[in-house]
């Protein structure tokens, strides 16, 4: 079984499509899952004009390379964040300033966003649904139980409706499990899916460079959802606890080398991909493993490329015909 290798473009937004598929081919990926900014994939049109569709898949054919998922991060944020100024940028230019407006207009884009996927010809969407109660993470003014249970049940207000529409279309959404969403560890993803009574259209977007800085064990978020792995991220971080600095990172930017920790190309930090492999094999996850390449302190193309062998190297398929002790019994 050998999984796609796919190249996320979130972090090439600023290439045209035409101009990054056949770098990524070069690079030695087998398809994209694009982003829904930049040129890569134009919601409204998506949603709207077939035509439009078979023009972005053909990019990817004349290039050799297929599309497994596209990822909607920046406007499922919207849906659920306090949708201060830091994101008018991510909304038409109308509604900067104006959180509820943002809100309003992210969660009809989201809902397109399924027809998209179904014209494009996916049945994956990843992205973000924001929070209502991040800013509560540590408890302090103390926080009522109450606030916690009413934040899971505003983003089951939300995301029902959405995932409705997913379910329709025959896509589903994957949820990257990531500080400042909803779900953002084991225990957070559980309460999260709990609050939409086990959708069957949501689920997970694998990511263990999230998971590591926390202190969790990434492959336990998939033994424990064996069902929900809906698409993997392929990304590295290192963490640099040396007794200075601790995993909140002191306001200090990523690529400032006196963080507690940082991302880093597949390969070259601390993420242990064989236990991870070894859990998407336990649950029979075949699709693709997507490279979500983020280094500030290597050049982009140099570390696409080497990512894209990184994975070709670490993967491996599961026992064929049973464990080794078969042998024996044969």
């Amino acid at each position: 079984m050998a999984r796609p290798v796919t190249l996320f473009t979130g972090q090439w937004a600023d290439l045209p499509l035409r101009e990054l598929a056949p770098k990524a081919r070069s690079f030695g990926y087998d398809g994209l899952e694009l982003c829904c900014w930049g040129d890569h994939v134009e919601v409204a049109r998506a949603a709207e004009d077939p035509r439009y569709c078979e023009e972005r898949r053909a990019i990817l054919r004349e290039n050799g390379l297929a599309l497994y998922a596209i990822s909607n991060h920046l406007v499922g944020q919207l849906t659920l964040d306090p949708n201060d100024q830091r994101s008018d940028a991510w909304a038409p230019a109308e509604f900067a300033g104006q959180p509820e407006a943002k809100r309003r207009w992210a969660i009809e884009e989201m809902k397109r966003t399924a027809r998209a996927a179904r014209n494009l010809g996916v049945q994956v969407v990843n992205g973000f649904t924001g929070s209502s109660i991040w800013h509560w993470i540590y408890p302090f003014p103390p926080v009522a139980q109450q606030d916690i249970d009413d934040g899971f049940k505003r983003f089951a207000e939300v995301w029902t409706p959405i995932l409705d529409v997913y379910q329709e279309n025959g896509v589903r959404f994957a949820l990257e499990v990531h500080p400042t969403e909803i779900a953002f560890d084991l225990y957070s993803f559980q309460l999260t899916l709990d609050a939409v009574k086990r959708h069957p259209a949501f689920g997970i977007n694998f990511d263990p460079s999230h998971l590591l800085w926390q202190g969790m064990d990434p492959a336990e978020l998939i033994y424990a959802f064996p069902d929900r792995i809906f698409h993997v991220h392929v990304k590295d971080v290192s963490v640099n606890l040396n007794g200075r600095t601790g995993i909140l990172s002191s306001h200090l930017p990523f690529g400032d080398p006196r963080r507690a920790w940082d991302f880093r190309s597949p390969g070259r930090g601390d993420v242990k991909f064989t236990p991870i492999i070894r859990a998407l094999n336990h649950v029979g996850y075949s699709g693709p493993l997507s490279v979500e390449w983020e280094d500030n302190t290597m050049e982009r193309e140099f570390g696409a490329a080497e990512a894209a062998r990184f994975v070709r190297q670490v993967d491996f398929a599961p026992a064929a015909g049973g464990s080794f002790e078969e042998a024996f019994k044969r």
